[in-house]
């Protein structure tokens, strides 16, 4: 089961890079295709398939291209059985402060985000 911590790791970190350089080529490959993104912090609530998700991340100023400070950490991991996984995550975009609830399936012996729920937190000003 190590082996599988240390996949889901990785493909978290690729997922903290793919958002921190609106890399939608990364993005893609740790996202399966047929995944979910949702967030109920929205009215009405905002559900985009992969197919509309990634062009809004292409469109999107990169942090790193503003310098901004990574903030990103693994709150957690949970693995369901041998191909299902969970991770809570958080990470910064601009003045939000995002919490991500990942589902992950292991397909063809690799990991993939499957679900992307997530919060958002507007940053409180000077808070670093």
């Amino acid at each position: 089961m190590s082996n599988a911590l240390t996949d889901i790791q990785s493909v978290i970190g690729d997922y903290f890079d793919a958002l921190y350089h609106c890399d939608t080529v990364l993005l893609e490959k740790v996202f399966h295709p047929k995944a979910v993104y949702a967030t109920a912090d929205e009215t009405p609530l905002l559900h985009r398939t992969m197919a509309e998700y990634v062009p809004v991340v292409a469109k999107r100023q990169s942090p790193a291209s503003r310098g901004e400070a990574r903030r990103d950490v693994i709150d957690e991991i949970q693995l369901a059985g041998d191909n299902t996984a969970f991770a809570r995550v958080r990470c910064s975009i601009g003045n939000n402060d995002f919490t991500d609830f990942l589902t992950f399936v292991r397909e063809d012996g690799r990991w993939k985000i499957m679900a992307k729920i997530f919060q958002i937190k507007p940053r409180e000003e000077g808070a670093a």
